[in-house]
Parts: structure tokens; sequence; C-alpha cells
């Protein structure tokens, strides 16, 4: 009988320390993970101290962004992925940047490593 208490105790444990990962992968209400496959389309929008720390990220990387923006840098419209986010999570690729990507990218990602 303790056996199975220590276990199930365990099980709790495993599943209660799984949670936030899960969470953390899923884009909040109103927002898209948008995978950058190549950071030289933030090349225009970033300095190079930014862009060389983006090379040094492993790629791809990904960052949520407003669903507007994604549907412009993901060739996209905000149709497609409405209605992505009603069966699921809407991720899409940049196929190109913007300032409004790069903003994101620099407070998402570089921001956390100052």
């Amino acid at each position: 009988m303790r056996n199975l208490m220590m276990a199930a105790a365990v099980a709790v444990a495993t599943l209660s320390a799984a949670t936030p990962a899960i969470a953390q992968n899923t884009a909040a209400p109103g927002l898209v993970t948008v995978t950058v496959q190549d950071v030289s389309i933030l090349n225009n929008f970033l300095n190079g101290a930014q862009v060389a720390a983006l090379n040094n990220l492993n790629v791809p990387i990904t960052v949520q962004a407003p669903i507007s923006v994604a549907a412009n840098v993901c060739g996209t419209t905000v149709a497609v992925l409405s209605a992505a986010r009603k069966t699921g999570d809407a991720v899409c690729t940049a196929t190109s940047g913007s300032r409004a990507l790069a903003d994101l990218t620099n407070r998402q990602l570089l921001s956390q490593k100052k």
C-alpha cells in the first residue's frame, strides 16, 4: 500500500512539473506563434549586435506575435490564422521581416539575454 501511495505522489509531482512547460508553448489568446527560420529577414530592423545575438540562438527561433503582425510577416491573412486558432494553435513561418516582428523578437528573446 505504501509503495502505491509513493507512486501516486511521484506521478502527481511529475504532472505538476510538466504543466508549466506545456503552457509556455501555447500562444496566448490573440497571439500566433511565428517561426523565424532565417534571422537575416530582420537585418533591416535590428542593429548588428542584435542580429549577431540572434544568430547565436538555436535556429529556428519562435516569438509570440499579434495575429495581424503574424499575417503580415507570414504572407497570409488574419482570417486564415483566426481559423487555425479555432482548431488549435495558429503557427506560421515568417517569410519577411517587419519593425513589429523585430521589436517582438528583441523583447522576447534578446532582452532575456542581458
